[in-house]
């Protein structure tokens, strides 16, 4: 294994076990050494730091998974890292109600840039670096005797790849996979494209927060905007809404979504699909004079892909957000979400304050939510605190 030293003004990170080590930390990297390479981080004086792998072709050079000296980087390795991150998950998420969650995420299970849902039986993994590529085998071989899939797929399509000059990679690697997946999530049915759905089919990190719009949804009018597959819909039509209405520009997302609300019994005639865009549709003028939604949920898209476009984003942040309080009906109720990592959860609050400001609003915070237990984060990673979702009380 090769070893690399770390520059004395830059251990710091390491020994407070974050687990990105950036190229300027080096004081050098041998000639050669490839992408993947296990790789071991000592500091000037010898003392051993951590262990990970090179990842050539980005800014961040190494990405750390163990600080343990003794632990041998081999497919015993992946296993117990497989297992652990299954024991967490199984004790948190997982039971006879719920059989999807996020498997391992990346760092914080300390598989950097690896990324695993389990959709019931069948598994889809992406490999955001190059790096962890080179361990994709592996990886498969520890899923398949760690947890017996009958199918693993790969989606590894993620914007974030481009940037170390890495080409979309997707397919099958183990066993089949049905055109749709029927999962559980707290009792309630879904079916899910995981080869050609968003993401990896289904956004498994708002599990809480769909469950948590139970306790608002009963007898009211809802608007769930950016709805895909209606996972929210289907949760507030199961709580007992009058009636829901969902929008997204994705017709195939919309078909699926009619799906659901069939799967799980529930009265059609209460649900109604529009594709459409909506920032257009929350714009009609008819809506800010009918005020015909009770809850309003916004769960768009990350507006904000890189840091050098934050400006832009808030921008259509502040868009839907203003224009939902300008249609809200009194004592309404605004689900409010951001998935952008450059936004902090006080830059989101502030936002929602100036929208509620310009809508004449007044705006009260009773639930503050961020990622579920199947996406935990180590403490010093702080840019893996991705999510954001704000439940509010609108006069």
């Amino acid at each position: 294994m090769t070893t690399l030293t770390v520059r004395r003004n830059r251990i710091g990170p390491v020994v407070a076990r974050h687990p990105w080590i950036f190229a300027g930390a080096l004081e050098d990297v041998p000639e050669g050494l490839e992408t993947g390479a296990a790789v071991r981080m000592v500091a000037p004086d010898g003392r051993f730091l951590g262990q990970g792998y090179f990842n050539g072709y980005s800014q961040i050079a190494v990405r750390i998974w163990s600080w343990d000296e003794n632990e041998r980087i081999d497919d015993a390795f992946f296993r117990h890292r497989i297992q652990r991150a299954l024991a967490l998950r199984e004790r948190m998420v997982a039971g006879t109600n719920t059989n999807a969650y996020r498997l391992i995420f990346g760092e914080n299970d300390l598989l950097s840039g690896l990324v695993v849902d389990r959709y019931a039986d069948y598994f889809c993994i992406q490999c955001h670096t190059r790096g962890i590529e080179v361990w994709r085998d592996a990886v498969v071989r520890a899923l398949v005797e760690v947890a017996h899939p009958a199918g693993i797929y790969e989606r590894s399509d993620v914007r974030v790849r481009r940037t170390e000059g890495a080409e979309a990679t997707t397919g099958l690697l183990r066993g089949e996979l049905p055109a749709l997946v029927e999962i559980l999530e707290n009792g309630l049915r879904f079916f899910v494209d995981i080869a050609g759905g968003q993401k990896t089919g289904f956004f498994l990190d708002q599990r809480d927060k769909r469950a948590a719009l139970r306790r608002y949804a009963r007898d009211r009018r809802v608007l769930n905007c950016f709805c895909y597959t209606g996972g929210f819909s289907v949760y507030a039509g199961a709580a007992g809404a009058t009636h829901i209405t969902s929008i997204d520009v994705s017709s195939r997302a919309l078909e699926i979504a009619w799906q659901n609300v069939e799967a799980n019994q529930l009265p059609t005639d209460r649900f109604e699909f529009v594709c459409a865009d909506v920032k257009n549709y929350l714009a009609a003028p008819e809506r800010a004079t009918e005020r015909p939604f009770d809850v309003i949920i916004l769960d768009p898209p990350a507006f904000v892909k890189d840091r050098r476009k934050v400006k832009e984003g808030l921008v259509g942040y502040r868009r839907i957000n203003e224009a939902a309080l300008r249609i809200l009906a009194p004592d309404g109720i605004l689900v409010t979400c951001s998935c952008s990592g450059h936004i902090s959860q006080a830059d989101f609050r502030h936002l929602l304050a100036e929208c509620a400001g310009r809508a004449g609003r007044t705006v009260q915070i009773l639930e503050t939510h961020g990622h579920g237990p199947d996406h935990p984060e180590l403490a010093p990673y702080t840019e893996s605190a991705y999510l954001k979702t704000l439940i509010c009380s609108v006069w």
